[in-house]
């Protein structure tokens, strides 16, 4: 019985159509229950159903992969059991169910925005993607540190040569040069010496370049996680055949 609630949960051997429905289902539950933080005041009837039936329903998902989570890590020891509820998808569920359960305080409600973490645990992309940061994760904190490294040079450089009118404190100086270096620039702060402007250009120069190549990696690493996917499907077709 666990192990039938186990494929249609986490889709695991051959897919059908109960997984497929199962992943919709929770996935529409789950932007649903966000649908009271958009509206302020006093909520009406109609909102408080719709965010006792989906936090309850998202609960009893939380339950089902907790009670599954043996047959997902192919260890049926008492372990697994005591793994799941400090892995980091089950801490941001239950993170996001605990506030409307009364269990946490009021002040925590803005929690209840991780419930969208449903999306990632159940849609296809949103896995790859996931795979994907895992795969290159030590390429993409290279490229982080890089990107530190320069903002905090760069703000250094600017805080010390530009009048204090400029860049009240060395924050001010750290802002300007993360917006200059993701090109974003809203120009509320910005430098008014030569060496400075000089600064400001490069660091637009270099943003494109740190944006550009990140989302190389990622795009490489997601066409790589399709043709995975790819090729298991037609090993799965193979193996249906024969």
């Amino acid at each position: 019985m666990r192990e039938q609630i186990c494929n249609v949960i986490y889709g695991q051997g051959k897919k059908g159509h109960s997984n497929v429905y199962y992943d919709w289902f929770i996935m529409a539950v789950a932007i649903l229950s966000v649908v009271p933080l958009m509206f302020r005041g006093e909520q009406s009837e109609l909102m408080k159903a719709i965010e006792s039936i989906t936090v309850y329903i998202l609960f009893f998902d939380y339950i089902l992969r907790w009670m599954t989570h043996d047959f997902r890590m192919k260890n049926h020891s008492i372990w697994a059991f005591f793994v799941y509820p400090f892995t980091p998808l089950a801490l941001m569920d239950i993170a996001g169910i605990l506030p409307t359960l009364g269990l946490l305080p009021s002040s925590f409600m803005i929690l209840r925005i991780l419930r969208l973490v449903k999306l990632a645990q159940y849609s296809q992309s949103c896995r790859r993607i996931m795979n994907v940061f895992r795969d290159q994760s030590k390429t993409l904190c290279s490229v982080l540190i890089i990107a530190i490294a320069y903002i905090f040079i760069s703000a250094l450089v600017m805080f010390v040569h530009e009048p204090a009118d400029n860049f009240p404190t060395f924050f001010d100086a750290l802002y300007w040069a993360t917006t200059a270096l993701t090109t974003v620039g809203y120009g509320d702060i910005y430098p008014s010496t030569q060496i400075g402007r000089v600064i400001s250009m490069v660091s637009s120069l270099l943003g494109i370049a740190v944006i550009a190549m990140p989302a190389g990696i990622v795009t490489a690493g997601f066409m790589e996680e399709l043709n995975k996917d790819l090729a298991d499907r037609e090993k799965e077709d193979k193996a249906d055949e024969e």
